[in-house]
């Protein structure tokens, strides 16, 4: 592959690096990188730069981003970490992040906080390249995520499916917030049911909490 011709094409804006992360974003110590750009408009969004026009970012190549989270690989392999894309939405940089797996090769764990929100082609595409999918799913309900999101989670439904055909069920952490306003803990317990039917079992719940709520 000529990675100088791939350098000027995958550039790709990232707001945010945070090292030395243990056992929140994978396993063990990993470095969360987060992207510029998301599908999704949450109420409460956590990351509102991730897709915010004016937003400060930085520019990297895949290239330039391995020879900056390098530094922290001996931490990556003793305890089974390495890097965790989020955003945003990383699998709007597929392809980044595959160039980005042939740079660290397959000691790095690489890790996906995602919405699922995208085209299922995508998540086709970027599976074999990645070890966990941290899916923040929101809610199942379909009218309550669209509250919530401005968005249908139709493309949600079908990449969990299409998961569950591959195989990866238990690669996958499923995020279910209670959202004030929005869902209840009955809601969450629905979606987590209908997850669980679809072979998923590895489940994250807890509760937004905020000062000020947003208007």
């Amino acid at each position: 592959m000529d990675h100088n011709r791939n350098t000027v094409k995958q550039l790709a804006k990232i707001i945010g690096i945070a090292r030395h992360r243990l056992s929140t974003d994978g396993n063990g110590v990993t470095t969360l990188v987060a992207f510029h750009g998301c599908p999704l408009r949450c109420h409460y969004c956590l990351n509102p730069q991730s897709w915010d026009d004016e937003a400060l970012f930085r520019e990297y190549s895949p290239q330039q981003l391995y020879a900056e989270t390098r530094i922290d690989e001996l931490y990556f392999i003793a305890t089974n970490g390495g890097v965790t894309f989020g955003g945003g939405e990383p699998f709007l940089r597929l392809q980044f992040i595959r160039e980005f797996r042939e740079l660290c090769g397959p000691s790095w764990q690489l890790n996906l906080e995602t919405s699922l929100n995208v085209p299922p082609a995508y998540v086709e595409a970027l599976l074999p390249s990645v070890n966990t999918l941290i899916i923040d799913i929101k809610d199942m309900n379909p009218d309550i995520y669209r509250g919530y999101t401005g968005q249908s989670n139709s493309l949600v439904l079908d990449n969990l499916c299409l998961i569950k055909e591959t195989g990866r069920q238990n690669d996958c952490i499923i995020r279910i917030p209670q959202i004030p306003s929005h869902n209840s803990e009955a809601d969450r317990e629905i979606s987590r049911k209908a997850i669980e039917r679809l072979g998923l079992t590895r489940f994250d719940l807890f509760i937004y909490q905020f000062k000020h709520n947003k208007k």
